[in-house]
């Protein structure tokens, strides 16, 4: 079956490029010719939204500087992203040219004969990630023969973002999905009441395939040992966040190490010095995780890969970025005491080891069922 993967745009986030990869790797294994529909967002037309809600975008985009972000060259994102670029290019496949418009997605999917949709992984339905919402609910392809699936989509948050009018279109359009799923237990609740839809609560693609797949990847790129045994990947820095690395890391005797940009890829980073703006390889991410002893995280997809590889971890809720991912994924495993803050530093234990195989024999059974979920979807 031809199939065609709608996500979010493929850039330099780690965990958004692996969940892609896992998800598209999934459905070439079980035969199928799955495509990476590659959706890039811009505020057009046809995504309808009235002229108060535009205006206030407009405003929104200058306060968090989004005309700032005008001034990043073609050629400084190429630059800052030839890493994450190059596993795109190899790894990622077949995907199709940029697509900015609902028109030429459209054009796009019936040019390819594209027969199901599969709408995920994740926060492809949290309308400040997409703001095209309509189109991760199938909006652009009336067929009533072509299946539509979404799974492990995450709304990212337990609350109900969207505008009413997006609520009664995504709500007529997800009547016309053969089946959904959803990456977190929240999102079961939100699909029901706001919806109208029952959801199936599954695993994040990246925990469908193996340890050893990742291992492979890492392997065909020739990644070196990292220098380091506490890996630290951290998305949202703060002091309180380095409070907790450092306690951390006086506990246990482990050397802190990172896998980021040296400097964050600001317009006048770049300009002042744009090689130490460059995202690291998604591989040497990977092998960070191998080489690590622990893992200090603010990340969804960080707490993801230290349960993959069984490393001891601790995470620091991301609240702007969404807890009820964290909330969700944690409580899947029994992992609930790994969540901590900067008050919990002088009570934590963190030398406290992890029942991997209790952990690992719950992760068989969350991913049979996740299986069993696609491969029924998908079944002529």
């Amino acid at each position: 079956m031809k199939i065609g993967i709608l996500t979010q745009p493929l850039h330099n986030n780690y965990g958004g490029l692996l969940q892609c990869y896992a998800l598209q790797t999934m459905l070439q294994r079980m035969g199928h010719e799955a495509w990476v529909l590659q959706r890039i967002h811009r505020y057009e037309q046809d995504c309808w939204r009235s002229k108060a809600e535009i205006a206030l975008k407009n405003v929104v985009k200058r306060l968090i500087g989004r005309e700032v972000c005008k001034r990043i060259s073609e050629e400084q994102k190429q630059t800052v992203g030839r890493h994450t670029h190059y596993f795109t290019e190899k790894y990622i496949n077949p995907r199709t040219e940029p697509i900015y418009s609902t028109h030429r997605l459209k054009q796009m999917a019936y040019d390819l004969g594209i027969e199901a949709y599969v709408v995920g992984s994740d926060q492809v339905w949290r309308p400040m990630y997409s703001p095209c919402i309509t189109n991760y609910f199938i909006d652009f392809d009336c067929r009533s023969q072509v299946k539509r699936i979404a799974y492990a989509a995450s709304f990212g948050v337990d609350l109900w973002e969207y505008t009413h009018h997006d609520t009664e279109c995504c709500a007529a359009l997800v009547k016309h999905f053969d089946a959904v799923s959803v990456r977190e237990a929240s999102g079961v609740d939100l699909c029901k009441r706001y919806l109208g839809v029952k959801a199936q609560h599954v695993l994040d693609p990246t925990l469908l395939l193996d340890r050893a797949d990742y291992e492979r990847l890492v392997a065909n790129e020739h990644e070196t040992q990292r220098d380091g045994s506490l890996f630290c990947y951290i998305l949202d820095k703060a002091a309180n966040k380095q409070q907790v690395i450092e306690s951390a890391a006086k506990a246990t005797a482990l050397q802190p190490f990172y896998t980021m940009p040296e400097l964050e890829p600001t317009p006048a980073n770049m300009a002042r010095d744009i090689e130490a703006c460059v995202f690291p390889a998604v591989t040497t991410w990977l092998r960070s995780f191998m080489d690590a002893k622990m893992v200090v995280t603010d990340s969804f997809h960080g707490c993801v890969f230290s349960i993959i590889f069984n490393k001891p971890f601790w995470v620091i809720g991301n609240a702007e970025r969404g807890m009820a991912r964290f909330k969700s994924l944690l409580s899947q495993f029994g992992l609930e005491e790994r969540m901590i803050s900067a008050q919990d530093i002088a009570t934590t234990n963190w030398q406290k080891p992890i029942d991997w195989q209790r952990v690992n024999a719950q992760r068989d059974v969350l991913r049979a069922e996740s299986l069993h979920f696609l491969l029924n979807c998908l079944t002529p």
